[in-house]
């Protein structure tokens, strides 16, 4: 039987391209290599794209990117080749392949950039399309979708990067009274950003207009946005039309945010699987979950992060359409405590990769 042909795609133009290669690492060593052959295609922090054909273990200590291992790549972007082309020696090798896995985090990859090129080369990806990704990167519209399926979202105000010292000052006069109105403590964030990067909880209001310059590093758009009592909770979906859910996990913080470092390494913070909350509860999570999953058009797989409020409320937070799957990772981790270990998880993403396309 000939083996399915998978490109797993890692790095990228992204803050987020360390995590990048250790969740891609993860990938790579649990497809089942009875049913797939995988292919991988690095993507520098300079954007430069190459056939990796070396061991994974390089991949964590990033020294993957060296000409004993890498061939200059691109994608093909006729329809009825799918294939890759190898560059060298100024002749082109066309390799085939039949699904497209994108394990790039954040900006240039999970946004629906990588998504649209592959949709436009009708090529099968392994995850959310080009729409999904998109709005799952864009805080701001996602929470106005999310709103009318009729879920609760945090209230929040959208700030647009202004250069004018003038105009930057209007934009201060607008978070200011935004905050007075919402009131301390709150949260500013990129619309557009992953793994807390650029994000500041705010106390006070002489540290906002700070909060704000950082956000802007980010993104050229920003959040003001409400603080929600309570903790956060997750749930990994996956499926087209049909959906599975893993189950409900829980955030313990000890600090005030689930930062980079918090969310790497968890230091000081625990993530509780199942979560410590009635049953009850956990379904009507699984439920929303599923609701917002829909809402966004989301194929393949996604994580969902929402709040639970002491009153009971859940609020959405945000989603991940290619969640981390590091050792620290929630998505494999809320799937294999509801009884689906990673390799069979892979195994159903690829499968519905190829069932999205049929």
């Amino acid at each position: 039987m000939n083996k399915i042909k998978v490109v797993v795609f890692f790095g990228g133009c992204s803050p987020e391209y360390s995590i990048s290669l250790s969740s891609a690492s993860g990938i790579i060593m649990n497809i089942d290599p009875e049913k797939y052959d995988v292919l991988t295609v690095g993507i520098t922090r300079d954007g430069d794209w190459y056939y990796y054909t070396g061991p994974v273990d390089k991949l964590l200590s990033d020294t993957w990117q060296n000409p004993q291992d890498c061939t200059p790549a691109a994608l093909s972007p006729n329809r009825r080749e799918n294939c890759l082309l190898l560059i060298k020696n100024e002749s082109v090798t066309r390799v085939p392949f039949d699904i497209a896995f994108p394990v790039l985090h954040g900006c240039n990859g999970e946004d629906g950039t990588i998504q649209g090129m592959l949709e436009m080369s009708g090529i099968p990806i392994a995850g959310c399309g080009t729409l999904a990704s998109a709005l799952g990167m864009d805080k701001d519209r996602a929470h106005k979708l999310v709103s009318l399926a009729g879920v609760r979202v945090p209230r929040h105000l959208v700030l647009e990067k202004e250069t004018l010292p003038a105009q930057q000052n209007v934009l201060c006069t607008k978070a200011e009274a935004f905050a007075e109105e919402i009131g301390y403590p709150l949260y500013v964030k990129p619309v557009k950003a992953g793994s807390s990067f650029g994000i500041t909880k705010v106390a006070r209001r002489q540290d906002l207009a700070d909060a704000i310059s950082l956000a802007f590093q980010y993104d050229s758009q920003i959040l003001v946005e409400e603080n929600i009592e309570g903790f956060e909770v997750g749930c990994a979906v996956l499926g087209n039309r049909e959906l599975t859910v893993g189950e409900v996990d829980e955030i313990e913080l000890a600090g005030g945010l689930f930062d980079f470092t918090e969310k790497y390494t968890l230091k000081t913070s625990s993530i509780h699987v199942p979560a410590r909350i009635p049953v009850s509860k956990s379904d009507e999570i699984k439920e929303t979950a599923k609701c917002i999953y829909r809402a966004l058009g989301c194929t393949g797989f996604t994580r969902v992060d929402m709040f639970l409020t002491p009153a009971g409320q859940v609020i959405f937070n945000e989603i991940n359409t290619i969640p981390g799957f590091t050792e620290h990772s929630r998505y494999p981790g809320m799937m294999k405590a509801a009884g689906h270990p990673l390799r069979e998880v892979l195994t159903r993403i690829l499968e519905l990769a190829l069932e999205e396309k049929a």
